[in-house]
C-alpha cells in the first residue's frame, strides 16, 4: 500500500475503457458497511457491466505546525498510519468480495476537505461516498472534524453522498 504525499502530483494510472470510479473516502474513521455497500453500488451502476471501479482514500490527520514550521512529532505516527492502512484494506477486501475493483491509499493532510476534493479532480472521479455522523448544527460543526464529510458535500464538484451509519440506503 502506498502513500500518496499530498504535494507529489502524479497522474494515476489510466483505468480500463468505460470504467467509471467512484472515490469512497474517509477523514480517518472506519469505512461503515452501509457505506461501502453503498459504494459498491453505486460502482455497479456508474461502471456499466463490468461492475466498476471504488478508490478507497482515507486521511491520516496532520496535527498542525509548531511556531509555524513543520514538526516531525505533529506527523501521524506509525501506530495511527497502521490503523488506517488496515481501515483501507478491509474495504478493499469487503469491495473485492462484492465482484468490485477497488484500491486505495492514504493522504497525510491538515485539511481532509482539500484532499478528498483534489484527489477526486486527479482521478476523474464521478462520484463521491463518505460515512457521516449525524450532521451537527453550523455554529459548532466547523470546529469538528468529524463533520468533514459535510464540508466535502458543500464544495464537490461531483456528486457527493453521505452515508450515516444506521440509516437506510
Amino acid at each position: 500500500m502506498a502513500i500518496r504525499w499530498p504535494l507529489n502530483r502524479s497522474k494515476p494510472a489510466a483505468s480500463a475503457a468505460g470504467t467509471r470510479t467512484v472515490l469512497l473516502a474517509s477523514e480517518g474513521r472506519r469505512f461503515t458497511p452501509e457505506a461501502i455497500k453503498f459504494a459498491a453500488r453505486l460502482a455497479r451502476r456508474e461502471g456499466g457491466g463490468d461492475g466498476g471501479h471504488v478508490r478507497v482514500l482515507t486521511v491520516a490527520r496532520l496535527w498542525g505546525t509548531g511556531l509555524g514550521l513543520p514538526n516531525p512529532g505533529l506527523r501521524p505516527s506509525k501506530s495511527e498510519l497502521a490503523e488506517q492502512e488496515e481501515n483501507v484494506r478491509l474495504a478493499i477486501r469487503q469491495l473485492e468480495k462484492m465482484g468490485i475493483k477497488a484500491d486505495g491509499n492514504i493522504v497525510v493532510t491538515r485539511d481532509p476537505r482539500k484532499s478528498i476534493l483534489r484527489e477526486t479532480r486527479r482521478l476523474g472521479c464521478e462520484a463521491i461516498v463518505m460515512g457521516a455522523d449525524n450532521r451537527r448544527p453550523w455554529l459548532i460543526a466547523d470546529f469538528m472534524w468529524s463533520q468533514a464529510p459535510y464540508r466535502v458535500a458543500r464544495r464537490a464538484p461531483v456528486p457527493c453522498h453521505i452515508v450515516v451509519a444506521g440509516a437506510k440506503t
